[in-house]
């Protein structure tokens, strides 16, 4: 496993899948890495990354994006909405926008910042009480309360039940999308990335394959 492993995987799935060269962006999952093993990856080339900490994030790559050209940061952990301020000076994309509390805020960070972060609905496609999320049924009228925000929403995003096949809601979060015009889909991990690419993921998130397994002591 590795980077150019992740890669060539990547590419065999679009042209299996009938999509485009390099259609599928791969966003290289660094949250609790070692500092070391991102840096590996970053002069490997890849420059799209994902965090799930803001302060994590804040912590680490200041100072890589000065060294680094073109680094893109995407947030795919939950975001409080405390640390909305955070999270829009700091990520490219924002993928876990889950409750108008927090789009409220991201709306008003968003307008006194000036940036226009890439934004991800996130879906509870197994209707999980425990994990956050719209329900799909409730997607209609959440995003269009973001859009009466000024929020422009571009994808969605769902990470499925972990003791269930991910297809099912890989193409669920397809047709969501498809039904609400919006061009983007966030999903598929390490273990299921090629499924997710098959059913018209555009990014997918992808760590310990490319890390390793991380070290939380």
């Amino acid at each position: 496993m590795g980077l150019d492993d992740i890669k060539r995987r990547i590419a065999d799935a679009e042209v299996a899948a009938g999509r485009a060269p390099g259609s599928v962006t791969l966003i290289a999952v660094s949250k609790v890495q070692p500092p070391e093993r991102v840096e590996t990856v970053l002069l490997n080339g890849q420059r799209v990354f994902g965090e799930n900490y803001v302060q994590e994030a804040q912590g680490k790559w200041p100072g890589w994006r000065d060294r680094f050209d073109g680094v893109e940061l995407h947030m795919i952990g939950p975001l409080q909405s405390n640390k909305a301020k955070q999270a829009v000076q700091l990520f490219d994309a924002i993928h876990t926008l889950d409750r108008m509390s927090l789009a409220r805020k991201l709306a008003a960070q968003i307008r006194d910042q000036g940036r226009d972060p890439l934004l991800f609905i996130q879906v509870n496609t197994g209707d999980e009480p425990q994990k956050a999320g719209i329900l799909a049924d409730e997607l209609p009228g959440f995003l269009a309360s973001c859009r009466d925000l000024g929020l422009s929403p571009q994808g969605l995003m769902c990470i499925p039940p972990e003791d269930q096949d991910p297809v099912p809601h890989f193409r669920l979060l397809r047709d969501l999308a498809a039904q609400n015009d919006l061009p983007l889909l966030s999903m598929g991990m390490s273990a299921d990335f090629e499924a997710a690419i098959a059913e018209g993921a555009t990014h997918i998130r992808v760590g310990s394959a490319i890390f390793g397994q991380r070290d939380y002591g």
